[in-house]
């Protein structure tokens, strides 16, 4: 008769209309978690002799005695990890002594707290201690794999990256001084030779003028483009441009092949070169291409063009400006410094680097079209 009563009592409290003993002892533990001691003891008053509510009273003290211990675990973390973030004034002591002495219910502490109690009762749920962890794991590998990158030279201009952009300008005018007299200089700095800081700075703006000015713009030229692949690489082999407006014709453009009113004739030449050493390549190198372009696509070929072989443009005054210098006998260093000294009293760098910024501006303008 008890065990029937019993069973009576389960089935009103969770609303169940089965009368399987299987589901009656689910339903039962499951009551015993979620439903508040004294809500319990109010709306109903089980047999105090009964084994079963016996054994559910020491389950909850239980419950209980690790909810606090696990409260007060986290309490200790917390005061660990604001002490190593604390000044020497002892602040974080202070204020986070009592918590290891406070007495702590389900109902009291901090939201952490209340939130890692419902994390340790319904374990089905993620626990917010693995899911820090799980980031803190995370943000330690995405530091080594930069760390890796940039010693790599992957992405070097990451630990420079909020240097002043002029800086990094005026650091690729002096490399391409020393190497317009010793040719080896740039190859020697993309194959890890020169490991002096000097060199290394001078690296890293070479990467920065690239990964950060140039190539995302170009990206995003392309991108918003029509232009068929062998266009773009026309483009990108001849560094000289010459757009001519020629006489209206209603033909296929040959930038992105749809039918247009192309009024503008591209004119392309110059010779092959290495887009790290800048070393020209001799090889048909008076060899053209004329390409009648619309005006949509005109104007992006010359937006494009600055953009992309600036750099290439850029070493090449920077050459003239040394077989123009008549003093010889004169160490390399001594003759860069002196130069590049003359060149940024003149304003010479600056106006390049106004130039670069004009061919920017122009390329994030363009991306404004529709």
């Amino acid at each position: 008769a008890k065990r029937k009563r019993l069973n009576t009592s389960v089935l009103y409290d969770s609303d169940e209309s089965e009368d399987s003993d299987i589901l009656v002892r689910k339903v039962f533990a499951k009551r015993q978690c979620i439903m508040d001691e004294d809500e319990s003891s109010e709306e109903q008053q089980p047999d105090k002799t009964c084994p079963a509510e016996n054994v559910s009273i020491n389950r909850k003290q239980k419950v209980f005695a690790k909810l606090k211990e696990l409260a007060r675990q986290r309490a200790t973390r917390t005061s660990c990890s604001s002490e190593n973030c604390e000044d020497s004034n002892g602040e974080a002591e202070i204020e986070e002594e009592p918590l290891c002495h406070l007495p702590l219910t389900p109902t009291e502490g901090s939201e952490t707290d209340s939130d890692s109690m419902k994390d340790f009762i319904v374990e089905e749920e993620e626990d917010d201690d693995d899911s820090t962890e799980h980031v803190k794991r995370l943000l330690t590998l995405l530091t080594f794999v930069v760390v890796v990158l940039v010693n790599s030279g992957y992405i070097a201009f990451f630990p420079v990256s909020r240097c002043d952009h002029y800086v990094h300008f005026k650091r690729i005018v002096k490399a391409f001084l020393i190497n317009a007299i010793d040719d080896t200089f740039l190859s020697s700095l993309y194959d890890g030779t020169r490991q002096k800081k000097y060199a290394q700075d001078m690296l890293l703006s070479l990467h920065y003028l690239d990964d950060r000015f140039i190539q995302p713009r170009l990206e995003n030229l392309i991108s918003r483009s029509r232009w068929k692949d062998r266009y773009k690489e026309r483009v990108d082999c001849y560094p000289d441009v010459r757009i001519i407006l020629k006489n209206p014709k209603n033909m296929s453009c040959q930038a992105c092949e749809l039918n247009r009113y192309c009024k503008f004739n591209v004119l392309l030449s110059g010779k092959l070169y290495n887009s790290r050493t800048l070393e020209a390549d001799d090889f048909m190198s008076d060899d053209k291409q004329v390409l009648q372009v619309g005006m949509v696509c005109a104007n992006r070929t010359r937006v494009y063009h600055h953009l992309k072989h600036f750099k290439y443009k850029l070493y090449v005054d920077c050459s003239s400006v040394t077989e123009l210098d008549g003093v010889e006998d004169e160490p390399v260093k001594d003759t860069v410094e002196r130069l590049f000294s003359q060149l940024e009293d003149s304003g010479w760098i600056q106006k390049r680097y106004n130039d670069l910024e004009d061919y920017m501006n122009d390329a994030d303008s363009f991306q404004e079209e529709k």
